[in-house]
């Protein structure tokens, strides 16, 4: 089975405009303990896959950007959005594999929000379609 997360991190790690916001701050499920900011976490909220291709998949992926204010939170969002939306058939190298993201596309805008245990932790929430092989 084709790990999501790691290709998705792994692509997202070559992406300059992201990684002079983030550097490798790029989570997958939630903020380590002793955080620094900017930041982003990710996960698999569900998706797809063809029973007859069982090499494709399509995980619906929630991105969560962090920043200790809004505006920097947004700038993050903006960053992982110019990043992954409408890319097709880019292909991703791990460990000597070759992956590709097929496609990748936004389901949801980024909506602004604050974490509501932590004062002062704005985050941008997006969820992403991709298509993997």
């Amino acid at each position: 089975m084709i790990d999501s997360n790691a290709i998705i991190r792994a692509y997202l790690l070559t992406q300059a405009s992201l990684t002079a916001l983030i550097g490798t701050r790029l989570y997958s499920s939630s903020l380590p303990a002793g955080y620094t900011l900017p930041a982003i976490c990710y996960s698999t909220r569900g998706g797809d896959s063809d029973e007859y291709i069982p090499e494709i998949i399509q995980p619906s992926k929630q991105f969560r950007c962090y920043d200790d204010d809004p505006i920097g939170a947004r700038a993050v969002y903006r960053a992982l959005y110019d990043a992954l939306q409408g890319i097709q058939n880019v292909k991703v190298a791990i460990s000597g594999t070759d992956y590709y993201i097929l496609s990748a596309k936004e389901e949801v805008q980024g909506q602004d929000l604050i974490d509501p245990d932590v004062p002062n932790l704005y985050y941008v929430l997006t969820f992403f379609s991709i298509l993997l092989r």
